[in-house]
């Protein structure tokens, strides 16, 4: 089955000061790691990036131009993927997800599952809170903290994008279409870099 990933790196980066994902770790940007990293299992990676962007492409066989929200530029990237029938999309400011968690995600959507996310095990106490106040405390057993790169069948992906509605990832549209989301085992090291500091502890823990 063809394979294309999309590196999602067209964020204006307001809470870093700066577009981020262009940041540089060692002798790449961020957005450049993504992209070799997903090069490990996709054929053809498409890279969306902002109007504005003056690069070369950070190694990517397409380069597109983003929307006005995250959905909005999947949904451009997708456009460019042409006919791979599994497509893994990968935000660019989490530049450590490892080859091999780009394979277990891929690997499961191979194994027939409709979408993929990966997850890690929420260890601290989670309130939901409305207007100051706790109104609810899940059980934290349930729940996952879920990362980048996220798998999906690619009909499954259109079909979910075609709403043009927005969310905060692309397994929430998949999971409004009705379809099953499977999650595999994430990474702790799969840190996603918000502001300065995240970097600044990246770097300072050796991170190519």
């Amino acid at each position: 089955m063809s394979v294309a990933a999309i590196v999602v790196a067209g964020g204006r980066g307001e809470r870093f000061g700066g577009q981020k994902q262009f940041a540089t770790l060692g002798q790449l940007s961020l957005t450049a790691m993504s992209v070799q990293h997903a090069r490990s299992v996709a054929s053809h990676v498409v890279v969306v990036v902002p109007s504005d962007y003056a690069g070369e492409g950070e190694g990517a066989d397409a380069v597109v131009h983003g929307g006005a929200t995250r959905s909005a530029s999947v949904r451009a990237g997708l456009a460019a993927c042409g006919d791979a029938e599994i497509i893994l999309v990968q935000d660019a400011a989490r530049p450590l997800a490892s080859d091999e968690l780009f394979r277990r995600v891929l690997d499961a959507v191979r194994g027939g599952a409709d979408g993929v996310v990966p997850g890690i095990a929420v260890t601290d106490t989670i309130k939901q809170v409305e207007n100051g106040v706790v109104v609810a405390t899940p059980v934290r057993d349930t729940l996952v903290a879920v990362q980048t790169p996220q798998g999906f069948r690619a009909e499954v992906l259109r079909q979910a994008h075609a709403s043009g509605n927005d969310a905060t990832d692309d397994a929430a549209l998949v999971e409004l279409c009705g379809y099953t989301v499977h999650v595999v085992t994430g990474e702790t090291t799969n840190v996603k870099v918000t502001a300065p500091e995240d970097l600044a502890r990246l770097m300072n823990a050796g991170a190519r």
